[in-house]
């Protein structure tokens, strides 16, 4: 793996910070600045680390990439820590994500 693609790993790992830090962020106490800080400062270095793996990994390629392991990875999140649902559908289709970002690596 070359270094466009772990730091496009890396920018879809922060990718998955933004959403959480929202979700924090808004409580029945009201807002916490420091959860919507992360948010920003997450979406701030995924968006740098996307622009720097776009330099030599195709826009479509890097693009689609990029949301899938932050969609992915939210959606674990999700499950985990937050009690969302799994059920065999849910599960299908994330895989489906996961097999189309590696068909996509491999392309």
């Amino acid at each position: 793996m070359n270094m466009a693609w772990i730091t496009l790993l890396i920018a879809g790992l922060f990718e998955i910070g933004w959403p959480i830090g929202l979700k924090n962020s808004y409580t029945d106490q009201g807002l916490h600045w420091g959860w919507i800080a992360f948010a920003c400062i997450c979406m701030a270095i995924s968006g740098a680390l996307l622009l720097n793996a776009q330099r030599t990994i195709p826009i479509g390629t890097a693009y689609a990439v990029w949301t899938g392991i932050g969609a992915a990875g939210t959606f674990a999140v999700g499950i985990m820590l937050y009690g969302d649902a799994l059920n065999a559908m849910r599960m299908v289709s994330v895989l489906l994500i996961i097999a189309g970002v590696a068909g996509l690596k491999f392309a």
